[in-house]
């Protein structure tokens, strides 16, 4: 194909500006040509998998489509969509801005105009989020198989490498609603092989600069040898793991009180560590609400929602928000502001429900009243003798 001359100062224009790494981007408009519905193509680069490309954005009435192209077919492409169809092509650079427009007189005018943006966008497939967990220069991702020894997320670990920042990313907001300075004694209850004790360790000192004392508490010896071998690695010197049960474990000074996941009652156990510790924040995310489900089947009272729970999924779920509406009505008894929400802890996993527990003023002798009321009348509404937690704190 024989290009015009302005056509090919164009294209030296657009191949001399990658090459400078002073492109910015490419707007293709004014189009006249015969694929219906298409008004305007943006192209601007990117880096897939380390590899430079042109992302091509193309703009029809009613949808956008996006196709990667290697930078010798983008650029070629660029050429062949000036001969088909579109009028107006305008190159955004550090230096300048390059116009080349096609007159209805077939006459082509190439004109330079000072540059519109000195700023070139950084060239990222999808837009860089930013975290407060950092991959690199972070030993501890390394040893836990996260990262490799250049700080790259490892493609296998991506999800969790996600899951532990929105994880920290939820942490980090409730924290702030903390006095200044309030997280000293930090417990991780079931901290398993500590991805997320490591990176609120990480958080806390880093981000936070909070001399912090944080202990992972888990049952299997070979995790905690692990995880305490890491820390040393890693120069944590106040992170530490011990060997043993949510219920066994003695938490006497307590700030933040962690557990996830922790199953049926074991929830419990540790809300009730946190409780009688005077914990300023408490965040569960349960699981297995097999207690409250077992006395709603044995004892199987008629209700409103008896139509419901007489089928298995729906007696499932109805178990779990009474399981946890009881836990925050108790939290609020001593005292905390609750909430109970559902996030997603990565794509591959399905929801969760988190119970946070934020430590306040304690409520009047009134409310404490009415708080165990509404206790009392759920559990007769469902058939329930006897909440986990309820029993552990003798209400």
């Amino acid at each position: 194909m024989v290009f015009s001359e302005q056509i090919e100062q164009f294209i030296s224009a657009l191949q001399a500006s990658l090459t400078s790494e002073k492109f910015a981007k490419i707007s293709l408009g004014n189009y006249k040509g015969d694929e219906e519905g298409l008004k305007q193509i943006l192209v601007r680069k990117v880096v897939i998998k380390r590899e430079d490309k042109l992302a091509f954005t193309f703009r029809y009435k009613t949808r956008d489509l996006v196709k990667n192209f290697s930078v010798s077919e983008g650029i070629k492409l660029v050429a062949e969509h000036l001969h088909a169809g579109f009028k107006i092509g305008t190159l955004f650079t550090a230096d300048k801005d390059l116009i080349l427009e096609q007159l209805n007189s077939g006459k082509v005018v190439l004109r330079e105009i000072s540059a519109s943006t000195r700023e070139i966008p950084k060239a990222t497939h999808d837009k860089e989020k930013s975290r407060l967990i950092k991959a690199d220069s972070k030993s501890y991702l390394t040893e836990l198989k996260i990262t490799d020894g250049e700080g790259k997320v490892f493609k296998n670990a991506q999800d969790k490498f996600r899951q532990i920042n929105h994880y920290i990313e939820i942490l980090s907001s409730l924290i702030k609603e903390l006095p200044e300075g309030t997280i000293k004694n930090v417990v991780d209850m079931g901290s398993g092989k500590g991805y997320l004790t490591f990176a609120l360790y990480d958080y806390l000192h880093s981000v936070l600069k909070l001399n912090a004392e944080v202990v992972g508490v888990e049952y299997r010896q070979d995790m905690v040898n692990l995880c305490n071998e890491v820390a040393e690695k890693s120069g944590f010197g106040h992170l530490n793991f011990v060997q043993g049960t949510i219920e066994d474990y003695e938490a006497e000074h307590l700030d933040l009180l962690i557990a996830l996941h922790a199953c049926d009652t074991a929830t419990d156990d540790a809300i009730f560590k946190g409780i009688k510790a005077n914990a300023e924040l408490i965040v569960v995310a349960p699981c297995c609400h097999k207690q409250i489900r077992r006395e709603i089947e044995r004892n199987k009272v008629k209700n409103d929602v008896s139509f419901l729970t007489k089928y298995g999924i729906f007696l499932e779920r109805q178990a779990e928000m009474v399981t946890d509406g009881i836990r925050a009505l108790i939290l609020e008894y001593f005292g905390y502001k609750t909430k109970v929400f559902e996030f997603i802890s990565d794509a591959h996993t399905p929801k969760n429900v988190l119970v946070v527990g934020i430590k306040g003023k304690e409520k009047d002798t009134k409310n404490k009243v009415e708080i165990l009321q509404k206790i009392k009348e759920s559990k007769d509404y469902f058939g329930i003798s006897y909440h986990h937690l309820e029993r552990l704190l003798n209400l």
